[in-house]
């Protein structure tokens, strides 16, 4: 009887040895693959953000300031707030390349997109969209105060201290948050300050022109701003 009850007890601590080791084990193994779940969607965000991320000036690229520009149109419907892209392309870019190679050009571009940078409020979106071509998104900003927010960067990157002096010259439109969200809306806009950019640069470069949005007709109506930088009404954030 004894025998018999000393084996039984053996038996109990043997099977519950096993089973403490065994869920130590699936604790463990649980464990890892959380970890390697957390890794791999780590990495995962850190590669959709380097897709989204101009490797030059850090600023987003085109892919990037689509995807937030189709967001922002949307909610500029839904509140009903005015939103204004700003269309930017440098002035003598190709002749700092050719006359001091393209080193200098990235140089340039670097310190353009650090001005831009510094002018930006936490609500604002910059991008390089491409070559030395750079897009603003400013939500709640219409037009005027879009202009004259245009005409401080104008002016910061003309009296930029680089070692290669640059001009900007930029396009504005400005949607009222009464048109319809969705993609052709936000190709429109895009279509627009382009244009208004091509009026700057017709009228002599560094200077700002504004497109008015809607428009009644597939022409743009362009105003040049006249305002200088401290005229600006919007404070950048710091």
């Amino acid at each position: 009887m004894r025998r018999r009850f000393s084996y039984a007890l053996t038996a109990g601590v043997v099977c519950s040895t096993a089973i403490q080791d065994l869920t130590v084990v699936r604790v463990a193994r649980t464990a890892l693959f959380a970890l390697f779940g957390y890794v791999l969607g780590r990495r995962a965000d850190e590669l959709a953000e380097l897709s989204e991320t101009d490797v030059l000036t850090r600023l987003l690229n085109a892919r990037g300031f689509n995807a937030r520009l189709k967001g922002e149109v949307k909610r500029s419907r839904r509140y009903r707030e005015p939103l204004s892209l700003l269309f930017l392309d440098l002035d003598g870019l190709k002749h700092i390349n050719d006359r001091h190679g393209h080193r200098a050009g990235s140089e340039a571009l670097r310190d353009v997109a650090g001005i831009i940078r510094r002018e930006l409020r936490e609500s604002d979106t910059g991008a390089r969209w491409g070559g030395d071509e750079f897009t603003i998104l400013a939500p709640k900003t219409d037009r005027d105060a879009a202009t004259s927010f245009a005409e401080r960067l104008r002016t910061s990157i003309a009296r930029q201290a680089s070692e290669w002096p640059i001009t900007a010259s930029i396009g504005i439109a400005t949607l009222d948050g009464n048109g319809m969200a969705g993609l052709q809306v936000a190709q429109t806009l895009m279509r627009d300050a382009d244009a208004a950019m091509y009026e700057a640069k017709r009228r002599g470069k560094n200077t700002v022109a504004a497109a008015s949005y809607p428009k009644s007709s597939s022409t743009v109506t362009s105003t040049a701003s006249t305002r200088t930088a401290s005229d600006a009404a919007r404070s950048p954030c710091s």
